[in-house]
């Protein structure tokens, strides 16, 4: 018998442009004359390429850097809170000076425009990366993440920034607070802190609120010592350290 031909790699496009998904089409064609390929979806967003990576499970992903909203970075660091997560090379336009930190941490990204030969390159040593790995990247090209990745029921599960109320620190987790939904996340306070500091406010040492959703201040009946924060879209009053209370009102005013 024959030998049986191995199975193409599934592979997820996506960039927010149109024209450079289809160059990326015309290129994978080149490339299929040497490596069995199959192109399983196309995104032009980040949540849409999170939605079909969980769904259809590719071997790897063409994943462009600079993108409106979520950028690839974040796609990247969410992908890798998937059971499976598909290997990942970066389509990039950033000039020599920008692309140093995927150099010095071993990362595969293509240049554009992307030429067959160095795609068919990429393609056949395709791997996963690290959340480390894009930790670092991450801190070569600061940006706030636009959503927050948990696993609820065996699912990844996107929670939009701008809809949280708040962070509270409880034992190992944080408990993550929106208008209808709470859920647990595995990251530090310090971090998030570090990362949303200017958009959400530390009340308390285990809380962090939304500046935007802040409604009211004000000392509790009957105690000078007791203060308390009300969010909107939120019934319960949040308490208030006395270290932070005058802080706040300065940064209100």
């Amino acid at each position: 018998m024959p030998p049986s031909l191995p199975a193409p790699l599934r592979l997820l496009l996506v960039d927010d442009e149109a024209p450079a998904r289809r160059r990326l089409r015309e290129v994978l064609d080149d490339c299929a004359r040497e490596l069995p390929l199959q192109v399983i979806a196309e995104a032009d967003n980040g949540v849409d390429a999170l939605a079909y990576a969980q769904r259809e499970q590719p071997d790897a992903v063409l994943l462009d850097i600079r993108m409106p909203g979520m950028d690839g970075i974040e796609v990247a660091q969410h992908m890798q809170k998937l059971p499976k997560p598909p290997a990942v090379i970066f389509t990039t336009a950033y000039d020599s000076h920008a692309y140093q930190a995927f150099e010095v941490n071993a990362v595969d990204y293509l240049m554009k425009p992307v030429r067959a030969e160095r795609l068919a390159t990429a393609l056949a040593k395709a791997k996963n990366i690290s959340l480390a790995t894009l930790e670092t990247l991450r801190e070569a090209h600061p940006k706030e993440r636009s959503h927050l990745s948990l696993s609820e029921k065996g699912r990844l599960k996107l929670v939009p920034v701008d809809e949280i109320l708040y962070f509270k620190a409880e034992l190992k987790y944080v408990t993550v607070k929106t208008a209808e939904h709470e859920y647990l996340l595995e990251e530090s306070l310090i971090k998030l802190e570090g990362e949303f500091g200017d958009r959400f406010l530390r009340i308390h040492r285990n809380c962090l609120v939304a500046r935007e959703k802040i409604d009211q201040i004000g000392k509790s009946h009957g105690s000078e010592e007791s203060h308390f924060i009300r969010l909107r879209g939120l019934d319960e009053a949040l308490p208030v350290s006395r270290r932070q209370y005058s802080q706040i009102r300065e940064l209100l005013r």
